[in-house]
């Protein structure tokens, strides 16, 4: 539940002090979360390095617009990946790019479980 309530307010079009959020200019945004669960251990701080190294390489790829990762309080092991990209094609140039098949290709044996990645687009 507090995952669904952080990315509505990630989403939504005023925050708090009644300025535009960041998504706000961008109603036709395509949105991706992704669970990712690390087996535990030793694995977590490798992974963690791992996310911070793909956030980074993301957030310079042309059509980003917001990519964030986030850590389950209570269960280190356990992130979410959330990206607004401004079009579909924006993001299937991202999942086709070599540092995210290299990403994948490393987190691929750290994890616990598949990852659960789901395709979202906003409301309008």
């Amino acid at each position: 539940m507090r995952r669904i309530l952080f990315t509505l307010a990630l989403l939504a079009p005023t925050w708090i002090s009644g300025q535009p959020g960041p998504a706000a200019s961008q109603a036709k945004g395509y949105c991706v979360v992704t669970h990712v669960d690390i087996g535990g251990g030793p694995l977590v701080a490798q992974a963690t390095a791992l996310l911070r190294e793909y956030a980074a390489d993301s957030r310079k790829e042309p059509g980003s617009v917001r990519f964030e990762i986030l850590q389950q309080e209570g269960h280190p092991n356990h992130f979410t990946v959330f990206e607004v990209w401004q079009t579909r094609k924006a993001y299937e140039g991202h999942a086709a790019a070599e540092h995210t098949k290299r990403f994948r290709e490393k987190l691929l044996p750290m994890l616990g479980s598949p990852l659960d990645e789901r395709l979202e687009s906003l409301l309008p």
